[in-house]
């Protein structure tokens, strides 16, 4: 797992293997990335199914329940085929556009 610090979230990278295994590893890494908005970045994967997806399902639930930002960059799916509780955008710079309007909905109270 490769994780670049930035202004405003941590970007992570898949260099681990499936998605299954990447998303069970960063499960148990949460507690470190926890204060933080996340961007994970699965811009690599163009065959992406949504059973892909589901293993990073809870870690999105209980990271926004701490009022912070988890965005997957992925443009290999349909958003209507993707839960309303997962946050995929098709881009980096939209992931990060993402993540900026979610912390001014915060800050306003929403």
């Amino acid at each position: 797992m490769k994780t670049t610090d930035k202004s405003n979230y941590v970007l992570i990278e898949n260099n681990i293997g499936s998605l299954t295994e990447f998303a069970s590893v960063l499960t148990k890494k949460h507690e470190s990335f926890e204060d933080k908005n996340i961007i994970v970045d699965l811009k690599k994967y163009e065959q992406l199914e949504i059973e892909d997806l589901l293993g990073f399902l809870e870690l999105s639930n209980i990271h926004r329940e701490h009022k912070k930002s988890f965005v997957i960059v992925n443009s290999a799916l349909h958003a209507d085929k993707i839960p309303d509780e997962l946050i995929i955008a098709p881009t980096l710079q939209e992931a990060e556009d993402i993540i900026q309007m979610e912390e001014i909905e915060r800050d306003l109270g929403f």
